[in-house]
């Protein structure tokens, strides 16, 4: 028995090794909070959590093996990872499949992929790559170079169409650019150059992005149409109150009035039936999850971990906030789904591989130190 105790203690040791308890356990109760709300959001499906279980599984064994590879095994995989993830891209506009009227997905035989989850982790470390090896000498022509880099994934996901991810994956990009310096004088003049540009911006869009943007500034101009989406949020949020109306008692969501609510409004979902206190725990969870994140951050050995793992904690921070502020009416719908909660397999792969790589920063900073 003593010896099997033994065994039990080195193996939980082996797999304990460079894990962060401080992420994983934030991580795995917002991962908690998802799969008990997906329940609810796709009426007691429990194949949907079942699959999302799944993909969770294999999430955090790809998240160890991040965590657990040399540093050098992170910058070699930066250029063949973002030159596969443009080639994946390639494939979605030749071959993809569409579902919804976009095409965005890969059939693998076994299920869907979605390639520009892959870019959600390929372009932040490509452009780390890419700075740590300028660092002496970084100027105005290796920004431009990293802005080509960031516009070429960007493109082409646009077009799938896929504003929401497109968006989020160029801010990625452009927190890499910020953290290796480049100036707020540059910034302030992209913002206005993009503010003069609104027009122009505004021919490319499609006519749905339009309505959502029309909407968002007058949401009763089409109820049932083009703001059906963002009424219908603000009616389950609103009605959940202080404390909710209780797990799968939502009547926004099980009386199918509330749309995509096991993916991109799960957190109406949520807060119908958890209340305000519910989505107080749940900010919690993510401010604790992004704090420990930019501790990590700001102890990184090297500029290619700094720039790498910076990337990816305002990355959490942007889809979060983004996905909340979406159902709640402070920003226009843009498709972005929850981190680790909405439904996704691909969604969640990326994101624990993200949690690894911040560990991989982690377990490399103590080993500089000592």
């Amino acid at each position: 028995m003593a010896a099997f105790i033994a065994l039990l203690a080195r193996v939980w040791e082996f797999l304990a090794r460079r894990v962060d308890g401080y992420l994983m356990v934030a991580a795995l109760a917002i991962v908690g909070v998802g799969m008990v709300t997906l329940f609810s959001a796709s009426d007691q499906n429990a194949a949907r959590v079942t699959s999302q279980a799944a993909a969770l599984g294999l999430a955090l064994v790809l998240m160890w093996i991040v965590a657990n590879v040399p540093s050098q095994q992170l910058l070699r995989a930066a250029l063949p990872l973002y030159a596969l993830g443009v080639l994946l891209l390639c494939a979605v506009a030749v071959g993809g499949t569409v579902v919804n009227g976009s095409r965005r997905w890969l059939t693998l035989g076994v299920g869907r992929f979605q390639p520009s989850e892959l870019m959600k982790i390929a372009l932040p470390l490509m452009l780390a790559w890419y700075f740590q090896n300028h660092e002496s000498r970084i100027g105005v022509r290796d920004f431009l170079v990293a802005s080509v880099l960031i516009a070429v994934p960007v493109w082409l996901i646009k077009r799938e169409p896929d504003l929401g991810t497109a968006l989020m994956i160029g801010a990625s990009g452009f927190y890499v650019l910020y953290l290796a310096g480049l100036s707020w004088k540059i910034i302030v003049g992209l913002a206005a150059s993009a503010s003069a540009a609104a027009p122009l911006i505004w021919t490319h869009l499609h006519d749905y992005q339009k309505e959502r943007i029309l909407t968002f500034v007058d949401p009763a101009r089409d109820p049932l149409g083009a703001g059906y989406h963002s009424t219908q949020a603000s009616i389950a949020l609103g009605s959940g109150g202080i404390v909710g109306k209780g797990w799968l008692n939502g009547t926004q969501t099980h009386l199918d009035f509330l749309p995509e609510r096991h993916t991109d409004f799960i957190f109406a979902v949520f807060g119908e039936e958890f209340g305000l206190i519910g989505n107080a725990v749940l900010l919690i969870l993510y401010l604790l999850l992004i704090a420990r994140a930019f501790v990590i951050t700001m102890n990184a050995s090297t500029m290619f971990a700094r720039l790498l793992s910076g990337a990816i904690t305002l990355m959490f921070f942007t889809y979060a906030f983004v996905n909340m502020a979406m159902v709640s009416g402070l920003l226009p719908i843009v498709g972005v789904p929850l981190p680790l909660i909405s439904f996704g397999g691909t969604a969640l792969v990326s994101l624990f591989i993200g949690l690894g790589i911040l560990m991989n920063v982690q377990a490399n900073r103590k080993l500089v130190k000592t």
